[in-house]
């Protein structure tokens, strides 16, 4: 009977795996929350700046005052409420918690990665992901997207969080990515033939449109929040090309089609210009990394209100990474050499060209912790600070369609706040040093150090 289940059921044996591991890290786990004495009615945080994301402003001396894990109220001046506790960022810049809208929490970038895969189960992925999750939150990340896993394992990790097991940055997750046979999803590639087989909707890939439909409630079944569609190439697979387009406009649009009937946005990866000219005639929400994005690509983008995510940091990483012997695959090496460079140029363009843009690191490909190099990179690439902390912002919380909650400093929204000892519009840089997180109105950074939220 057991034999029967695992077999019928990879996922929730997956899920329940990661949900087992978290609980079972002592190491960052939260266990004692439900223990714990209550905190102060009300909290004060006492800004020395505050930036103001959704007017592109710097505001001066600030209080916030937080009630519930919820902002009550954002006051100019230096008076706190009678009784609040208060917390002194007289020398800090506060923002909104930051979003990073490109993740995958649940693995990392190892020479080793690709025969570890071999050698690891789904709970070792898991287990490490919660570090993962921690250091990434402590980098001033307070929400994410991810977009794509193995096994699902992204969903135990969210609840896990949610449930205040473990800390970490609030989890909308796409569970595995969608993609066709021998595409960049197929997580098949490059295997011997009696290990590739043959991966079905049940894996993520698809070979129709009624597939595409098929999998996409595969995806609601599974208790994901978003999909991840693999419209091209990729640069970290072992296939041949980077950029050439593996869906057909039919596919993109029963994925998208289905998706938005449950009430899901769909991101598409996609280096090939073709490739993105489809998914954004198909109704993606969002393109993810866009390296040969042309003119006729900008101008339907903001024909269709197309979100652009460029993880200009992941072309860094994988640029640099290229040079060093046997860190990757031959195949894979070439294809980030080519690919890597030209992301960064192009993410310029499209800011020129008016193209709504949103924060997106592709975590993971990078050393989990290190997201805010993006923004130096995109300030290199041409974009005010002020537009890239906006788009680590508001603007990331529109493309999740959670702005009501997040993405600004506002009376009723999330308690999600951050700072940095100094101004971040005068030197960018600063964004690497956040000094202070909030999440849902509990501290776990204050003057620079991690708060033990466990006792």
């Amino acid at each position: 009977m057991q034999l029967r289940f695992k077999r019928k059921h990879p996922r929730m044996i997956a899920s329940a795996a990661a949900g087992a591991a978290a609980a079972a890290s002592g190491l960052f786990a939260g266990s004692a929350f439900a223990d714990e004495a209550p905190p102060p009615a009300v909290t004060a945080l006492h800004c020395g700046h505050l930036i103001d994301t959704a007017n592109g402003k710097t505001l001066g001396e600030t209080i916030i005052v937080v009630e519930g894990g919820k902002v009550k109220s954002v006051e100019s001046g230096s008076q706190s409420p009678a009784g609040a506790k208060i917390i002194d960022l007289t020398t800090q810049t506060c923002m909104p918690g930051l979003i990073d809208a490109h993740t995958h929490l649940t693995g990392e970038t190892s020479r080793t990665g690709y025969v570890d895969r071999f050698h690891w189960n789904i709970a070792d992925y898991a287990v490490r992901s919660t570090v993962y999750a921690r250091r990434t939150l402590l980098a001033g990340f307070t929400t994410v997207r991810n977009l794509g896993d193995q096994a699902n394992e992204s969903v135990a990790l969210r609840n896990a969080i949610n449930a205040g097991i473990i800390p970490g940055p609030r989890i909308y997750t796409a569970g595995r990515a969608m993609g066709t046979t021998g595409g960049h999803a197929d997580p098949t590639n490059g295997y011997r033939s009696d290990l590739a087989g043959d991966p079905g909707t049940a894996d993520g890939i698809i070979n129709s449109a009624d597939d595409a439909a098929k999998a996409v409630r595969l995806h609601y079944k599974a208790g994901d929040d978003v999909i991840k569609i693999m419209p091209s190439g990729g640069v970290l697979d072992e296939s041949t090309s980077g950029d050439n387009a593996q869906m057909t406009l039919e596919e993109i649009k029963a994925v998208v089609a289905t998706a938005h009937d449950y009430g899901f946005a769909v991101a598409a990866h996609a280096h090939g210009a073709e490739a993105i000219r489809r998914a954004v005639i198909g109704g993606v929400d969002s393109i993810e990394h866009g390296t040969f994005m042309d003119a006729e690509d900008m101008k339907l983008m903001v024909e269709h209100g197309t979100w652009y995510v460029p993880t200009i940091i992941a072309g860094d990483f994988v640029m640099r990474q290229a040079k060093v012997p046997g860190y990757y695959p031959p195949l894979v090496a070439a294809k980030a050499a080519a690919i890597g460079p030209l992301i960064q140029a192009t993410a310029g363009r499209a800011y020129k060209a008016h193209v709504k843009i949103a924060f997106g690191t592709d975590a993971a490909v990078y050393p989990h912790g290190q997201n805010a190099h993006e923004f130096e990179l995109m300030v290199a690439a041409g974009m005010p600070p002020m537009f890239t902390i906006q788009a680590a912002t508001i603007s990331a919380a529109q493309l999740l369609r959670h702005d009501k909650e997040l993405g600004t400093v506002a009376a009723g929204k999330t308690a999600d706040v951050v700072a940095v000892p100094g101004n971040p519009i005068d030197d960018i840089s600063l964004m690497k040093r956040v000094s202070f997180v909030m999440k849902d109105g509990v501290v776990y950074k204050l003057n620079s150090v991690p708060v033990d939220t466990s006792t």
